[in-house]
């Protein structure tokens, strides 16, 4: 009834607590396909000895995140499917609630987890993806005590490193954007799910310990290309004509008031980078914009009423505190 996917590079030292908790859930999965993305760790030999079960599908290079996952959601046969990074261990009820939650919100493609920070389970994570009007992703509660955001309901989208997919959606919508590599495709993916129609909930119930950063680190050069770089992707490709027009100031400021951040942190160089490469990709941005607004289900309305408004300086505080995006 339910997949479950991990791409792993070179995450050895991740897996059999990974690995381990996936196979002790009360809803156990039909299947778990590990991608291993070229690891040079012995990865792949490791897993076929510990773990017979699992489903190995190991590649010859570095794929990314998004043809990694690709890589297996393409044989996924399941009516839903779960993605859960390495450095992610879920609770034992994890994809129970998750399983319920979209049984039960049939217009619902993809539920989002609580995902807590692992050495700190008292801290949030995030509880689901949001968007703002300037046309960032927000890491819902992030940094909040896990107390808070007990309340399950309609998010924008949900994180990919711990999530369910309605299969459904997925052969609807597309799988991820495979020109991302990493970093902001599952943001495209919940993106492209609200403008067909589908929506995303999100369930505290449905718990995850997140390694933070243990994969990508924080404000790394290559989180910081790839994230502004595929942030611009995501606005251009996405926003209705209408809304993209109205926010587009707001957007302006952000990339400065982000450009002026990452140069006071020695990362302007890759930022700069990624704008540039941003605007290279147009041609075929454009071709893919209007394939997804041609396919537009949501209205201008409800689509505006997902979006939140951008606190600008709050967020660059907490990333100066390496605690937040």
């Amino acid at each position: 009834m339910i997949s479950v996917v991990v791409v792993n590079w070179n995450g050895r030292h991740l897996l059999a607590e990974c690995l381990d908790a996936l196979l002790a859930q009360t809803l156990p999965p039909s299947e778990i396909l590990l991608v291993d993305n070229g690891s040079q760790d012995g990865s792949v030999g490791w897993v076929a000895r510990h773990y017979p079960q699992v489903t190995l599908l190991p590649q010859a290079g570095n794929l990314g995140f998004a043809r990694g996952n690709n890589v297996a959601l393409e044989r996924v046969r399941t009516p839903y499917v779960a993605l859960i990074n390495n450095d992610a261990v879920a609770a034992p009820d994890w994809l129970e609630h998750l399983h319920a939650a979209l049984e039960a919100n049939p217009q619902a493609g993809s539920a989002a987890s609580k995902m807590l920070i692992h050495d700190e389970p008292q801290i949030i994570d995030r509880a689901g993806d949001g968007y703002t009007l300037a046309g960032a992703a927000v890491m819902r509660g992030r940094g909040r005590p896990a107390t808070e955001f007990g309340q399950g309901g309609e998010v924008f989208g949900a994180c990919a490193g711990a999530a369910l997919y309605r299969t459904a959606m997925l052969g609807e919508v597309g799988l991820f954007d495979e020109d991302y590599f990493l970093v902001y495709e599952d943001v495209d993916l919940a993106f492209r799910a609200q403008i067909k129609g589908w929506r995303c909930v999100y369930v505290p119930q449905a718990q995850v310990r997140h390694k933070v950063s243990r994969s990508l680190v924080h404000d790394s050069p290559v989180s910081v290309y790839y994230g502004h770089r595929n942030l611009e992707w995501t606005y251009l490709k996405n926003l209705p004509g209408p809304l993209l027009w109205a926010t587009l100031p707001l957007h302006l400021a952000y990339v400065i008031a982000a450009g002026v951040f990452f140069a006071m942190q020695g990362r302007g160089g890759d930022y700069a980078r990624a704008k540039r490469d941003a605007l290279r990709g147009l041609p075929a941005l454009l071709a893919k914009r209007r394939k997804v607004q041609a396919g537009r289900r949501i209205s201008l309305g409800r689509l505006l009423g997902l979006l939140q408004g951008e606190t600008l300086l709050p967020r660059l505080l907490r990333r100066s505190r390496k605690t937040g995006a």
